[in-house]
């Protein structure tokens, strides 16, 4: 299948649905709610996309160049940046875009978890212990040189850093909106990773087995390519829902010291 194909059918076609869905909603008058417009949701979900090619990039060409995956030349259009086709810099951008108006359109017809939102800092603690002990996990991997936790390890190493400030930060906040955040999250990831194994049957890409645990899900999909989908659509649903949430905004004025009481 070539990669554009790909694309199309299952980044292209979901894309535009969403677009149409929240135009819809929007005539039908499902707005997002109150608490959940701090600043515009599309301009959020552009910045994102910046985002994620600044923070993906230099990390996905060491994969390829030191071939933890690598894919089909005869299947990608042939222009390259670094050692990354051009189709990979489009999954970044489609992704993120996808799942920034899958996230639109939960938060428009599902409301807050709760009335009012409750500062939760053992939540916050919590949450970023864990998330650390995850990275501490990865970190491990690599220094020890164990090949077949390679690929684990760098994606634990590189994607719950951005999780650990996101955790730390607003852990509670995103579970006040656990709603939209989880019916995103979750659809997504399983989504994803199931258009990966179509990809990696199809031959468009290959993860290398000898630097990976061997495995995989459905006799197909490494896990490691999940835990990479629930990874990076983590990135996407947490930072959105940060930034346009209220009450970020107002925690973000007291920690700048703009106001009296903490949330």
């Amino acid at each position: 299948m070539a990669y554009l194909e790909f694309l199309a059918v299952f980044i292209g076609i979901p894309a535009l649905f969403f677009v149409l869905f929240n135009a819809a909603l929007s005539r039908l008058g499902y707005e997002l709610p109150f608490s959940m417009r701090a600043w515009p949701a599309l301009s959020v979900v552009g910045g994102h996309v910046l985002l994620a090619l600044f923070y993906t990039t230099p990390w996905d060409n060491y994969l390829v160049a030191t071939r933890v995956w690598w894919y089909d030349p005869d299947l990608v259009l042939g222009i390259t940046f670094g050692y990354v086709p051009f189709e990979e810099y489009i999954f970044f951008v489609g992704q993120t875009v996808l799942l920034g108006l899958a996230l639109i359109a939960a938060a428009r017809v599902l409301s807050d978890s709760t009335p009012s939102f409750r500062s939760r800092p053992k939540l916050r603690l919590l949450s970023a212990g864990l998330t650390l002990a995850g990275w501490l996990v990865g970190l491990l991997l690599l220094l020890l040189d164990h090949h077949p936790g390679t690929y684990l390890g760098l994606e634990l190493t590189w994607g719950l850093i951005p999780l650990l400030v996101q955790m730390t930060f607003g852990a509670d906040i995103l579970w006040h909106h656990r709603r939209p955040v989880l019916w995103t999250l979750l659809p997504g990831t399983l989504y994803l990773s199931g258009a990966d194994a179509h990809a990696i049957r199809s031959g468009t890409w290959t993860i290398d087995p000898k630097q990976s645990l061997g495995v995989t899900l459905g006799g197909i999909l490494p896990l490691e390519e999940f835990i990479f989908f629930f990874l990076t659509s983590s990135m996407v649903v947490f930072g959105v829902t940060l930034v346009i949430a209220r009450q970020s905004h107002e925690r973000a004025l007291w920690l700048l010291g703009g106001s009296r009481s903490p949330q």
